[in-house]
């Protein structure tokens, strides 16, 4: 058994499983980036940041999910935090779209 503030956190199913819900996540943002930039309405703009915070909130539920199971949750916190952080950056699409 490992302690939390141990350093032995190689899990790479879980670390696969995070990638992959991450990439999907951007993947979906991406989607409605490529609406907002065929269409500059405010609707893809808005989406694109909240599709992003979704996901990180998403994440940060698997993350004490996978504590609760006593697994390697910190590679799932870690993902929601690059979640948030994205979304952070995403709202400027909406300011964008409001000043166009």
């Amino acid at each position: 058994m490992t302690n939390d503030v141990e350093k032995r956190w190689r899990d790479p199913a879980t670390f696969r499983s995070a990638v992959a819900y991450v990439l999907s996540v951007v993947a979906i943002a991406g989607v409605a980036l490529i609406f907002y930039v065929m269409d500059r309405t405010l609707l893809p703009a808005i989406l694109v940041p909240t599709i992003m915070f979704v996901g990180g909130v998403g994440a940060f539920i698997r993350t004490y999910q996978v504590w609760r199971a006593e697994g390697t949750w910190p590679i799932w916190h870690g993902a929601g935090w690059f979640l948030l952080a994205l979304s952070l950056f995403c709202l400027a699409f909406p300011g964008a779209a409001l000043t166009s």
